[in-house]
């Protein structure tokens, strides 16, 4: 054959193959325009199908992991918990333990025989405190074996497997209580009438008296000095049919928290304040030991931290023994100098009289543990994070967060118990925007198990190898993989802008899907709260319905947001809100000069101290058409009365506010009432302790009214300062509702008469007619 016919049979092919190659890709855009069409934009009530994972456990042989599933239950008034189990290998779908709708904490026993947990029950449609049930792994079914008044919590096995340290409130009088009531009720039924009525004397009166400045917590009720939580053993009952008796192993009238048994069992290590007013004086915690044989006792005072131990996320606070037994590791802040913010710091205490604990993190400008705010965390059964120890004692794995991520990390430890451990090697073991939710590991911690949450991914749970590192990651999960199939989900853009004085802010912006650059946006600025927390990589529901409603929003961390170092952090003090505001505004500017928002169509939302910031931004600029404040903050001064937490040291304020009216004054939002012209909703939970609705919305919406600003209240009955996070979830729903609404009706030009005093008249009526009464 010719060169002449080999060119013109390889052109000839070469035309053949580019048309079929051709005809292949205009079949695989239609399939991907296919699938594209199939998916539809999330919605709010997607939230009801939404399902979390909370409190990962590794089984002692490290074959499986016991997790907390939560979702939502079928009347959508609140959440269901069950047990379930996956193999770490993977390749296996994973299967569920147990069968209560209220089932929390799983603990293995030290042989891995049996699984321990929490389940909670209703009884006359009330519910129940949770208490202490057993599943044998071997076969048969589970058991509950403690009837306590006031419930069980934080069970921990002792090392022998025999006994059970667990806490509750429960205290003498709950008990003879329990037991009169229990001999009536048999009276009865052997009379055969039934249950006994109460008698008159037995009325237990509601009225509370109140001594101290601290009563009540936000999503916790009112606090009773008549029931401190205290460390409770029982032993491990062998079948249903056996009964065993728990008995109080510490007394006194202060809460306990943080039991670890020693390494022999002989010893329960835990941590109290014991202090009637700590209020008066800075943080502190003391750790003490009491004899797990011994008889109930206040136990014995090791030494005293003057840290504040605790408050930095998920388990935050708890003790981790070392494999030797001598030393306890933590996380916790310093108290002195005093700040507003304050890095949480990983720590190690010698376990011996007076010993004094030793920063291992003092040159690691980030947070450990810290975490990244959202409202896709497990709403119930989240668990703790507690350090991890290697097992040759030289090492601690953690959760630090940088810059809007929290990844889990080793942290060497000096080999030398003098040497500077301020100055100890950081390994990174996973990396990536995402943030780690709860981690645990293996009883030779050479892999480790973690839940992990992205932008695009609510949460699941991975197992990693340490030798070859998260690259090689095994996904265990694909808990709402079904659902998020038909989602169009989309990946948030990361910014950094410079604000007014240089300071460098990260951002993101949650795009509508199918976004399209030469158009033009509505925006919203969501602001975060805290102030001390921090936006970044994980699951927000409500930034993806926002952009899925056509929305671009803007999230950023401004100054005072944690996960950017110690000076970012605290640079706020006494000037909150202040610079922020301007951080806020940079931000928004910066996204204007892309080209694609519509200036006149700015929304700003935020809650708790976001909703501060609303209040302030709406006093600072007419440049927004609409503002959602959610549980807010309108007057210092009241908020100082009022709030569930005390400002008696210098942290955000010098003085109190009797002292300094002017300061508070100017610091307040409802001080600069007069300027507001942008419509306001104010979102409120009517059982929210941290900011009292008369210290913030109430007070901004009577005043709003009074100068026939556009302005409604939406208030949630029964709702605490969590509303978003984990408040009902047909509230949850609503609130989302009511947010997006009112930035369709003042941004978008929708019609909203439920937001409207009266209904508008009716166009086609005739002019002149009579009002409909």
């Amino acid at each position: 054959m010719t060169s002449k016919h080999c060119n013109f049979f390889n052109h000839f092919n070469f035309l053949t193959l580019a048309l079929f190659s051709f005809v292949i890709a205009l079949g695989l855009a239609a399939a991907t325009a296919s699938v594209s069409a199939e998916k539809r934009n999330i919605t709010e009530k997607d939230l009801f199908d939404f399902v979390w994972i909370g409190d990962p456990q590794v089984s002692p042989d490290g074959s499986h992991a016991a997790f907390v599933r939560v979702t939502v239950n079928e009347k959508k008034e609140g959440y269901n918990t069950s047990i379930w189990s996956v193999p770490i290998a993977g390749g296996e779908e994973p299967h569920q333990l147990t069968k209560g709708d209220h089932d929390s904490g799983p603990r293995w026993s030290p042989d891995g025989k049996f699984l321990l947990f929490l389940r909670a029950t209703e009884k006359n449609g009330k519910p129940e405190p949770p208490q202490l049930a057993i599943l044998p792994m071997t076969g048969g079914d589970s058991f509950v074996f403690t009837d306590l008044p006031k419930g069980a919590a934080n069970p921990t096995w002792a090392p022998d497997g025999k006994t059970i340290a667990f806490t509750s409130e429960t205290n003498a009088e709950d008990l003879a209580k329990q037991e009169k009531k229990k001999s009536k009720e048999e009276e009865s039924k052997k009379a055969g009438s039934g249950t006994a009525p109460a008698s008159a004397d037995e009325h237990e009166s509601d009225v509370r008296i109140i001594a101290r400045a601290v009563y009540r917590q936000d999503n916790e009720s009112y606090i009773d000095p008549k029931h401190p939580t205290h460390i409770w053993l029982v032993a491990v009952p062998h079948g249903a049919d056996e009964k065993v008796k728990p008995r109080q192993l510490t007394t006194g009238r202060f809460d306990e928290d943080s039991a670890t048994w020693s390494k022999d069992g002989s010893q329960i290590y835990f941590t109290s304040d014991r202090n009637d007013e700590p209020y008066y004086e800075l943080p502190k915690t003391d750790l003490y030991s009491v004899a797990a044989a011994g008889p109930a006792s206040a136990g014995v005072k090791i030494t005293t931290i003057d840290l504040q131990v605790g408050g930095f996320g998920p388990g935050g606070g708890a003790l981790s023994l070392s494999p030797d037994g001598k030393q306890v590791a933590f996380t916790a802040s310093t108290t002195r100098p005093i700040n507003s913010y304050t890095q949480p710091d990983l720590w190690v205490l010698d376990l011996l009289p007076n010993a004094k604990p030793r920063n291992l993190t003092a040159n690691f400008d980030f947070d450990v543990p810290g975490f990244v705010i959202g409202d896709s965390a497990p709403p119930r059964a989240g668990g703790q994070n507690t350090p991890i120890w290697t097992p040759d004692g030289k090492g601690l794995i953690a959760v630090y967060t940088k810059e809007g991520k929290a990844n889990l990390a080793l942290f060497d430890l000096p080999v030398a118990q003098d040497a500077d451990l301020g100055r100890a090697g950081v390994h990174d073991l996973t990396s990536g925007n995402q943030g780690v939710m709860s981690f645990r590991a293996l009883p030779d911690a050479s892999k480790l198990i973690y839940v992990v949450s992205t932008p695009t991914r609510i949460n699941d749970l991975f197992v990693l190898d340490r030798a070859t590192g998260d690259a090689h990651a095994t996904q265990l999960t694909h808990v709402n993989d079904q659902l998020f199939s038909k989602l169009n989900l989309t990946e948030p853009e990361e910014i950094w802008y410079d604000s007014f004085d240089g300071k460098h802010i990260q951002a993101w912006l949650q795009k509508p899907p199918n976004f399209d650059a030469h158009k033009k946006y509505p925006l919203i600025l969501n602001i975060h709260g805290g102030p001390h927390v921090a936006y970044g990589n994980i699951f927000d529901h409500e930034f993806q319905w926002m952009a899925a409603k056509g929305y671009v929003v803007l999230y950023p961390n401004p100054r005072g947001s944690t996960t950017y170092g110690q000076e970012f952090g605290n640079i706020i003090q006494y000037h909150y809100p202040g610079d922020d505001y301007k951080d806020l505004m940079a931000g928004v500017d910066d996204v204007i000069k892309r080209g694609y928002i519509e200036e006149k169509k700015l929304g700003v939302t935020g809650g708790s101290g976001g909703g501060l910031l609303t209040n302030w931004v709406v006093g600072q600029t007419n440049r927004f058409a609409a503002a959602v404040a959610q549980r807010d903050i309108a007057s210092w001064e009241d908020w100082w009365y009022s709030g569930d937490f005390t400002l008696f040291q210098a942290t955000w304020f010098k003085v109190p506010p009797f002292e300094d009216p002017q300061e508070y004054r100017a610091r307040s939002p409802i001080n600069y009432i007069k300027n507001v012209t942008t419509p306001m909703m104010f979102i409120l939970g009517e059982a929210d302790y941290r900011t009292p609705p008369g210290a913030g919305g109430e007070q901004m919406f009577r005043a709003l009214k009074f100068r026939k600003i556009p302005t409604v209240m939406v208030r949630f009955p029964n709702e605490s300062h969590e509303l978003s996070r984990s408040g009902q979830p047909w509230h949850r729903v609503e609130r989302m509702e009511h947010i997006v609404s009112w930035f369709d009706h003042w941004l978008m030009g929708a019609p909203k008469p439920e937001y409207e005093i009266a209904p508008q008249e009716d166009a086609s009526a005739k002019k002149g007619s009579m009002p409909v009464k």
